[in-house]
């Protein structure tokens, strides 16, 4: 099969160099780097400018529906736009304008995202890799009949479409079982919960169910002591609690000779820690059996549950809420670095229906726990493995031998 240069398929138009002063929240947003994320130009968190503060014209870095962008700093990304709004290139991103009578669009971004690994590889600098227009325009790309690219292009389409379904079926199954959560959570409306709770409601607290701070629900956790300890502690840091599944996934192990200056809490089996530090990024956790009487970051809130009036997977359940969180959000402090002081944490307040009716409400709410945790691993686990089908297939579907190019007579 015959292979080209990219520049000789298409055309390459590097960003404008927009500047930061400038940047308004809201106007014409601005593709960076770091807006190229899975493959797709994401319009999540993009600055914006307004058009009348620049004098240059700037419609060829129109990015439009379809066009395929490459990100040629640090970690090189492709993605192409799936979305009918416009933005604007910014420096160090660039778009592909392919000639269409010689290579189908599709077939170029997967091309290009089947390259990327190879880019590394052969492109030299620092520390960062840095594209420059050379390094692009001089890549080799295998240019097959168009009849063929559309093949290539189909089946490569139903493998994405695949993984785009499974990942739509997490995302709606986190949301369900967010919804049956806060909505067994919520005492000041009982009337939407099921008819079992609701008769032990009635029967158990006729007078209304009891609310207290957290802090009137938990024991005192202390800090180790230091001094005459040599023994080895794992340690618990932020970074140690897996934001999408709640456990603690790595740990590192500490003695005092060794251990940074916030680890100090210890934690005991069952109890709940909550990350003060940029709380919203939600990173929350149950200390299981093997972390009991290890040490944690003073990032962390520990919540250590009074079992005498609370179940201590209420208290887990409470501060998964989107009740909770919005209370986080309001009492956080700081701008760049935001964090919430434990104190705060503790003030807020929760329904303490009896012992009795919190179990129930926790086993329905761990039985949806599990099957979100199922489909959580689950899923994960099967996009993992057509993921790496559809690169395997993409690889091979872009893989042609290079025929040899005749010579002018």
């Amino acid at each position: 099969m015959e292979h080209k240069t990219l520049e000789e398929v298409c055309c390459f138009v590097t960003g404008f160099s927009f500047k930061s002063s400038l940047f308004r929240e809201h106007g014409t947003p601005i593709c960076k780097t770091t807006n190229i994320t899975d493959g797709y130009i994401s319009f999540d968190s993009m600055d914006c400018f307004d058009i009348s503060d620049y004098k240059e014209k700037l419609d060829k870095f129109i990015i439009r529906k379809n066009d395929i962008v490459i990100g040629m700093s640090g970690t090189i990304k492709v993605g192409i736009s799936n979305n009918d709004n416009i933005c604007y290139l910014n420096q160090r991103v660039g778009k592909f304008i392919p000639n269409l009578e010689v290579i189908n669009n599709k077939f170029l971004y997967y091309f290009l995202c089947n390259t990327v690994k190879n880019i590394y590889e052969n492109v030299s600098g620092g520390s960062v890799i840095n594209l420059s227009n050379s390094d692009i325009n001089t890549l080799s790309i295998p240019v097959p009949p168009l009849p063929i690219q559309e093949e290539v292009v189909r089946i490569l389409d139903a493998f994405s479409e695949l993984t785009r379904e499974l990942t739509r079926e997490l995302e709606l199954r986190k949301k369900q079982y967010a919804y049956y959560r806060d909505r067994l959570l919520s005492f000041k409306d009982v009337s939407g919960m099921p008819e079992r709770i609701r008769k032990m409601i009635a029967e158990l607290c006729p007078g209304g169910v009891e609310w207290k701070t957290l802090g009137e629900c938990i024991l005192k956790s202390s800090n180790i002591k230091w001094k005459n300890e040599s023994s080895c502690f794992y340690y618990i840091d932020l970074s140690s609690v897996n934001r999408d599944t709640h456990k603690i996934t790595e740990t590192t192990k500490i003695k005092s000779d060794t251990a940074p200056s916030r680890a100090s809490q210890i934690v005991n089996q069952g109890d709940i820690l909550f990350g003060t530090t940029r709380p919203l990024l939600n990173r929350y956790c149950q200390i299981p059996q093997e972390y009991h009487n290890q040490i944690c970051s003073t990032g962390f809130c520990v919540l250590r549950p009074n079992i005498s009036i609370i179940n201590e997977r209420w208290i887990y359940h409470i501060i998964s809420s989107a009740n909770f969180m919005d209370y986080v959000e309001k009492y956080q402090q700081g701008a760049s670095y935001p964090s919430i002081s434990d104190a705060d944490v503790k003030k807020y307040k929760i329904p303490v229906p009896p012992l009795p009716v919190q179990e129930e409400i926790v086993r329905i709410l761990d039985r949806f726990d599990a099957l979100c945790d199922d489909l959580i691993s689950g899923l994960p686990a099967e996009i993992a493995a057509r993921r790496k089908q559809y690169e395997y297939y993409r690889d091979k579907l872009l893989t042609f031998r290079e025929a040899k190019r005749k010579e002018p007579m």
